[in-house]
């Protein structure tokens, strides 16, 4: 029986050892006892937690990397920023590299006596650092229903700009383990400086991929924010909605997780950021991160390359307030778009019916990041308690078994991904 105003868990209650050491992770855990959720939702959906850590470790291959890994604290930024699942269920985890000494940036998720390491993807010399052919600073990335991984090379390492060829889109054929193409995103596209190139959104139906650019402005000028386009037969790109008010922070906009103020010395500038695609792949659904709004724009004017910029900004309507501000997005097969709930600790949706609803929520669910399906009518998605791991990490316990985690919440019966819609 669930009781009004709480999380219902999955499973029972058990204790959960304080003294981990570091490194260490954990899988499949049952839950314990869950604090009340916001007295505003009354329901909430079963959920789980899949994997958890205190902090990331990767299983290397090289005792020398291991050391400087361990000796310069480099896990201290490590931090996991999307996740998927493939069709045979294996796990997936971005780590950018914000800043320096990341081992991998795309990575699955392994055991190895009894603790979840991090494998990179698809070698450790694809994920090479200062190679601009190989894999630089991957946040979004989409698994698609041909198997394939499509991944977003930010290009950027620690903030500096990036290096010609280093931005670009790289798909990898997960059932022949081989490169198909990489791509590189040219610098009149997204700048080397001011790009942050965050998520895409994959239709394979109409051979395009959607794109959100989050700009990485300065406090003085408006983010350089906006939406880009890739013609998968053509191989070119467009950029669109550049510094548009649907691409753009809200002026000011300051955001609150758990009572705590994100950013205290200054307001959070960031554009574009979640992005889904409707299942009849008609709607291309976005949101900044530094505001709570949802926009939408009809697919076929992005896919004609010809469409006027000025009747492009004309035809983006405003869904309305989410309640929150939002990191990723995922569009299911249903008609739905879930997304992360980063002042709220959880998961919402926009039900095909136009409602911004509440799906569920819990205090230990710290800025909720990535948002996928599996194949079996679940939601994953993970929380990395990012505000404080980019920003005070005074405040951070490291041994603390759940800073990092990936959860499920069941979703319905034939739930998927949009890339399964028919």
């Amino acid at each position: 029986m669930k009781l009004p105003g709480t999380t219902f868990l999955l499973a029972a209650a058990v204790t959960v050892s304080a003294a981990s050491l570091p490194g260490s992770g954990h899988a499949a855990d049952i839950l314990p006892s869950a604090p009340a959720a916001p007295s505003a939702y009354t329901l909430t959906a079963p959920f789980e937690m899949v994997y958890h850590w205190n902090r990331l470790d990767w299983n290397f291959n090289d005792p020398a990397m291991k050391q400087e890994f361990e000796s310069k604290q480099y896990w201290k930024t490590a931090i996991p920023a999307g996740v998927k699942v493939d069709s045979q269920g294996r796990y997936y985890v971005s780590v950018p590299r914000w800043y320096p000494g990341i081992p991998a940036i795309m990575n699955r998720i392994v055991m190895k006596e009894g603790k979840p390491l991090l494998e990179p993807f698809p070698s450790w010399e694809m994920n090479r650092a200062g190679d601009p052919d190989k894999l630089q600073s991957v946040l979004g990335y989409e698994i698609d229903d041909q198997n394939r991984i499509w991944m977003l090379d930010q290009g950027h390492i620690a903030s500096q700009p990036s290096q010609p060829g280093s931005q670009k889109l790289v798909v990898w054929d997960l059932t022949e383990n081989r490169l198909i193409d990489s791509v590189p995103i040219p610098e009149h596209i997204a700048s080397y400086t001011t790009s942050f190139l965050n998520d895409l959104v994959v239709d394979n139906r109409n051979g395009f991929v959607y794109i959100t650019d989050s700009g990485n402005g300065s406090k003085d000028s408006p983010v350089a924010a906006g939406l880009v386009v890739y013609d998968m037969k053509t191989k070119s790109f467009r950029r669109v909605l550049h510094q548009h008010y649907s691409t753009q922070d809200f002026p000011g906009f300051r955001f609150s997780i758990m009572g705590k103020p994100v950013f205290q010395d200054r307001p959070m500038k960031t554009g574009a950021d979640g992005i889904a695609l409707s299942a009849d792949r008609r709607t291309l659904y976005y949101s900044p991160l530094s505001a709570r709004n949802l926009y939408a724009i009809d697919t076929a004017l992005l896919r004609d390359f010809d469409t006027p910029m000025e009747k492009i900004e004309q035809s983006v309507t405003a869904l309305g307030s989410k309640g929150t501000n939002t990191d990723g997005m995922h569009a299911d097969n249903q008609g739905n778009v879930w997304y992360t709930m980063l002042e709220d600790q959880g998961i919402g949706r926009y039900s095909r019916e136009g409602k911004f609803q509440p799906f569920v929520s819990d205090d230990r669910m710290l800025w909720v990041d990535g948002v996928a399906f599996d194949q079996k009518g679940s939601l994953i998605f993970n929380s990395n308690r990012l505000h404080e791991l980019r920003g005070n990490q005074e405040t951070v316990d490291w041994t603390h078994p759940y800073n990092l985690v990936i959860w499920k919440a069941y979703a319905g019966p034939g739930v998927k991904s949009y890339l399964y819609a028919k």
